[in-house]
């Protein structure tokens, strides 16, 4: 737009701080903002609940998988001597170096599973007990017996 300078009659420089609109910028109209902001709003959501479902599956599917390596850990220490029995055990039986490792990998494993998921506490707390009384080497002890008893029946459930 031009202006006319009042003294002389002659066309004036247009004013520098004075924008013409142009057809380029336009504002876009309301129904392309209202799909913009729908995209944008579904991608965040649809992010949202994809991570929040991958990340709830994880926790869940290792607790299960530790559990249940534990209990195939306490499965391959093999059968353990029960001497609660006895009025005098002869000679309490030592346990070889790997399956003692095999006790305490079931131990921590069990553990493990118990701190992602509340419900396999009962069985790092069997697992344990088995645990102290196998690596204290008193397989006369009723209640380190007891333990083993209902570990061996939590894995079977599992």
């Amino acid at each position: 737009m031009r202006t006319v300078d009042p003294g002389t009659g002659t066309d004036a420089d247009p004013d520098p701080d004075f924008d013409e609109p142009s057809a380029e910028s336009t504002p876009p109209s309301p129904s392309r903002r209202l799909a913009v902001l729908c995209a944008v709003a579904g991608f965040v959501l649809g992010g949202s609940v994809l991570g929040l479902l991958w990340g709830l599956s994880g926790v869940h599917a290792g607790a299960l998988e530790d559990a249940v390596a534990a209990c195939q850990a306490l499965d391959r220490v093999g059968e353990l001597p029960d001497t609660s029995r006895d009025a005098q055990p002869s000679l309490t039986p030592g346990l070889s170096s790997e399956r003692l490792h095999r006790m305490v990998a079931a131990r921590e494993l069990s553990a493990a599973a118990a701190q992602v998921n509340a419900n396999y506490q009962p069985l790092a707390d069997h697992i344990d007990g088995v645990s102290r009384m196998v690596l204290s080497l008193h397989f006369n002890d009723i209640s380190g017996q007891r333990h083993l008893t209902e570990a061996k029946e939590i894995c079977g459930r599992i």
